[in-house]
């Protein structure tokens, strides 16, 4: 399962991409607007800096609804640089621009979908990969995880290629349980992605570990002396 992290903060993909596991970075308006880029050229060239950071798909959203207007903006996405995926939303004009990517080498990744229809409509486009909102869909009383599980199952018996990315993230318990509902990608926050490391029986282990070094190292360092 691939590691994407869901930001538009450069300490941040700096931090998870030193960490060796990072696969790639996606984003969105509202994470753009979080780090105060404002204007087209300003977020076209926050997209290119993203790209040279990380080698891997980037994913760079659409802020456009109209047919027509979806594939201007995703070419201008497209020629920043070779691992630009267009963030399409889930919607006709979206389905339809996919279609016309898909047919144009161009990949995309169709955004904001909450159900197994939704994907299969996707697929059948040819998206390059898939975002289900599983966060959204726990909030409005459904299971996201569940909805992974589903559209895995539906996938792998139609044998379509589109990747399962994972989006919505709340929890490093988000991660493994996507992971183990047949995810192909999971784009997260820092802060999940970092929870993956925690575990209170690691932190007694080392302090054990620590206080047992310092009994045995600590004659033999007194005798150098």
């Amino acid at each position: 399962m691939k590691f994407f992290i869901d930001t538009a903060n450069l300490a941040q993909i700096k931090e998870a991409h030193e960490l060796g596991i990072l696969d790639g970075v996606t984003t969105n308006p509202s994470l753009m607007a979080k780090e105060g880029i404002k204007g087209e050229e300003a977020v076209m060239k926050h997209y290119l800096t993203i790209c040279e950071m990380v080698d891997g798909d980037i994913s760079a959203e659409v802020i456009s609804t109209e047919f027509k207007d979806i594939i201007e903006e995703g070419k201008k996405l497209a020629a920043i640089h070779p691992n630009i995926i267009v963030k399409v939303p889930m919607i006709k004009d979206g389905i339809k621009a996919i279609k016309y990517f898909s047919d144009n080498g161009i990949k995309t990744n169709c955004t904001l979908v909450f159900s197994a229809g939704q994907a299969i409509l996707a697929a059948k486009a040819g998206a390059t990969y898939l975002s289900p909102f599983i966060g959204r869909v726990d909030d409005s009383n459904w299971d996201g995880i569940q909805l992974i599980e589903q559209i895995s199952h539906i996938y792998n018996l139609q044998g379509y290629k589109t990747e399962i990315l994972a989006a919505s993230i709340r929890s490093a318990l988000h991660i493994v349980k996507c992971a183990e509902a047949g995810a192909d990608v999971i784009t997260s926050p820092l802060e999940p992605i970092l929870g993956l490391l925690k575990h209170p029986l690691t932190d007694i282990g080392l302090a054990k570990f620590l206080e047992d070094a310092k009994k045995t190292y600590a004659p033999a360092l007194a005798g150098a002396k």
